[in-house]
């Protein structure tokens, strides 16, 4: 049985006659011009009644009009209004109708975001929100055919916002929409000052100035800001106006103001040539990666020009064992202080930590690319792997005494040329790379250890397809592959 969200503030938002809300849609989007000249990967829009933010909302959905036929997913974000609660809350819903007809959502990516502790399913954050409500208009218009992931945001920070974000980045059929106004209830003249404030502070990626009383949506604003500093993008204001401005008086406004964020012809040429300038965290289940294994030439790339001593290794088993501990005790997530260690932990890495028992695997959860200090990501990949993977129970005090530990620290994924899969199969190299496939919204990886149990490469290759959700056999035109290296260490209880 399909669970449909029923539109909640057509009607009153916006028209709830389909013709005139189509006009209406086209008529905001044809009066701003496409001004980007690369394609945007996000947009922060406004989501008032279209009357008074209409226009400038207008302003961000004409950049996406090129894109239609590429973009498939849709990941939207808004802050909540009328529910509190902790997280971010997705949807039960199968369905968002609106008067333009229905909106399908991403279900297998809402499942993959549900993995994240701080994301929960809580139909009553979505029952009368609008702050996604107003957008689905806009991008039926602008983009025909799309799944969205739609989540409110409510009491959370922008680290946990952006972790979601990384998750779902995917690659250019995926877009980001946040939903947010700006300053309410000023008078015209200092609304236009504070409005003006807030938008350096976007272009400016300041996350921590970012207020809510200035922006509603500054938690969701800030999450993505977070994942896209590290990707190199920024945020441009391509329209910036408030009530005043479109339909009300200059007494009491509320402002409003479009975004885009879009790679650079300079960063895009730094993407092409080096995939390390664009990452992403992915946090995945992987195989085990085998019996332990010493630093090697072969993967010491890994960690750059810089190699971990001894006394390095012991402090990452130290702070994986702990976060063990915290979590058995207080079932919670490790708290790092970055101060306490040494500048080579702090310097941002992948990583995956994989838990075994007696030579079988117990939990294996990972970052493909890095997004946060060697240190933190060992702590949190420790946490994910021994509570949170989804294909084990979590921990216990039992299992925890005979654990064996295993941290591998990933080199930046390159990505790989090729005209064919045998042309892909003859550059695999066995025991040296690890892979990850791209097919869509679907990846899938395998550590390079995994060779040891799977040494053919037409087997490999199947393997990672499958972890993808493909077949074994699937091959198409548009599948893309990265390999990375590996630097891994072993701690045996």
């Amino acid at each position: 049985m399909t669970v449909v969200r029923q539109a909640a503030v057509a009607g009153r938002f916006y028209p709830d006659d389909a013709r005139q809300l189509r006009a209406a849609v086209r008529e905001y989007v044809a009066a701003a011009a496409a001004t980007e000249t690369a394609p945007p990967k996000a947009i922060i829009v406004p989501h008032a009644g279209y009357v008074y933010s209409g226009p400038v909302a207008g302003s961000g959905y004409a950049q996406l009009q090129p894109l239609q036929g590429t973009i498939g997913h849709v990941v939207l974000l808004g802050p909540a209004h009328f529910v509190p609660f902790r997280g971010l809350a997705a949807s039960s819903a199968d369905v968002f109708e609106t008067p333009l007809g229905p909106v399908n959502v991403d279900t297998e990516a809402v499942a993959a975001a549900l993995k994240l502790p701080q994301v929960q399913v809580l139909d009553e954050a979505h029952a009368r929100e609008h702050s996604l409500e107003v957008h689905f208009p806009f991008l039926q218009v602008t983009l025909g055919e799309f799944k969205v992931v739609p989540l409110v945001v409510g009491e959370t920070t922008p680290e946990e916002v952006a972790e979601v974000i990384e998750l779902l980045w995917g690659g250019p059929e995926t877009l980001i929409v946040i939903s947010s106004d700006l300053s309410h209830y000023h008078d015209y003249e200092t609304a236009c000052r504070l409005d003006g404030e807030t938008s350096k502070t976007i272009e400016e990626s300041r996350i921590g100035d970012l207020r809510g009383d200035r922006a509603c949506g500054f938690l969701p604003i800030g999450g993505l800001l977070r994942a896209a500093e590290e990707r190199g993008l920024k945020a441009r204001t391509i329209d910036l106006r408030n009530s005043g401005d479109t339909a009300g008086s200059h007494e009491r406004v509320v402002g409003y103001g479009a975004y885009v964020l879009a790679a650079d012809e300079t960063a895009s040429a730094k993407s092409a040539g080096s995939r390390a300038s664009v990452v992403a965290q992915e946090t995945l289940p992987d195989d085990p990666p085998g019996e332990a294994e010493e630093i090697s030439s072969a993967d010491s790339s890994a960690m750059d020009d810089e190699q971990l001593a001894t006394e390095h290794e012991q402090t990452l088993f130290v702070v994986a064992e702990a976060a063990i501990q915290r979590g058995l005790s207080y079932g919670m997530k490790p708290e790092i202080n970055l101060g306490d260690y040494a500048q080579l932990l702090q310097l941002s890495r992948a990583t995956f930590v994989t838990l075994t028992i007696s030579g079988e695997l117990r939990g294996c959860m990972g970052s493909l690319r890095a997004t946060r200090p060697l240190v933190v990501d060992v702590a949190h990949n420790t946490y994910s792997s021994a509570f949170l993977d989804p294909r084990f129970s979590p921990l216990t005090l039992y299992e925890a005494d005979r654990l064996s530990i295993q941290i591998s620290i990933l080199s930046p994924p390159q990505p790989v040329s090729f005209d064919s899969e045998t042309d892909l199969l003859e550059q695999l190299r066995p025991g040296i790379d690890g892979l990850i496939v791209y097919e869509g919204s679907r990846r899938g990886t395998l550590l390079p250890a995994v060779w040891k149990k799977i040494p053919d490469r037409l087997n490999f290759l199947s393997t990672v397809k499958q972890k993808a959700g493909l077949s074994p056999d699937y091959w198409s035109p548009t599948v893309r592959v990265d390999r990375y290296t590996t630097t891994s260490i072993t701690r045996t209880s």
